[in-house]
């Protein structure tokens, strides 16, 4: 079998790689396609790099946070500017397994995966994030709450790329909950992410279903400064959504731990 590997310099070169061969296997910080390659999960010929796209790379804030697809996770955690205007975001992204972890994995390929474990998802849906991706065709945004629509599944065509994410500064308090049910660098068993915002408190639930949950109708209940209201809202949340059984954890214990978490993340930023 003869591998293909290509290694683009730029975006359009990227893009055109991407259009002339939709099915190649895209190469961000490739953490996630190591652990697929070495369970025998993945078999292919043709392998797309974005390792040397140094567009890719650059992130800053004119109002808004934008994030090349390719910046590392432990760039978010550690940036002063992040961690003092974006900290709901810092949490997240520092949360995800280890540091040596974080040195590699780039939020376009958190992105891109959807895998349901993963930490910052839910904290970008929360802060209304959204994703800009681009083609040969077209460049268009996506909100994360859009692009994710399962296990492993996004809205992306089969010819674009993430290019970038651009998150909103927050109007108000933020925070990320990571239970963990076994040791410190596992995958989250329930995810819950937070945002104050202008006309409310927005609250998305990771980690526990095929896509990260989020109920807008829910939300719309509180009442600032009732206590039975947080209860309320983290038992309606556990209601809803249909866990899922895995290595780290039942169903029914996910949707106990959501019901405690949503209530501990509500009260923290509704303050």
């Amino acid at each position: 079998m003869t591998m293909t590997w290509l290694t683009p310099t730029t975006v359009d070169e990227a893009l055109r790689y991407r259009a002339d061969d939709p099915a190649a296997m895209v190469v961000a910080g490739g953490t996630f396609l190591g652990v697929l390659t070495r369970q025998g999960l993945l078999d292919v010929d043709s392998w797309l790099s974005l390792q040397d796209v140094t567009e890719l790379r650059a992130f800053g804030s004119a109002g808004d946070l934008s994030v090349g697809a390719m910046v590392r996770h432990r760039e978010l955690e550690l940036s002063p500017l992040v961690r003092r205007d974006w900290p709901g975001i810092a949490a997240a992204f520092g949360a995800v397994a280890s540091p040596r972890v974080r040195n590699v994995a780039t939020v376009g390929g958190v992105l891109a995966d959807a895998d349901y474990a993963s930490d910052p998802p839910a904290m970008l849906i929360a802060s209304r994030a959204t994703v800009e991706v681009a083609s040969v065709r077209e460049v268009r945004r996506i909100p994360v709450q859009e692009l994710i629509v399962g296990h492993y599944q996004t809205t992306l065509a089969d010819d674009e790329l993430i290019t970038r994410i651009i998150i909103p500064r927050p109007a108000g308090k933020t925070v990320y909950r990571k239970h963990r049910t076994r040791s410190k660098e596992d995958r989250p068993a329930v995810a819950v992410a937070a945002a104050r915002t202008a006309d409310g408190v927005r609250v998305v639930v990771g980690a526990v279903s095929g896509r990260p949950q989020h109920f807008p109708d829910v939300c719309a209940e509180w009442v600032p400064g009732d206590e039975r209201s947080a209860r309320e809202i983290g038992t309606a949340y556990a209601d809803r959504i249909e866990c899922i059984d895995d290595g780290r954890g039942s169903a029914a214990y996910r949707k106990h731990v959501v019901g405690v978490e949503v209530r501990r993340a509500w009260r923290a930023v509704a303050a």
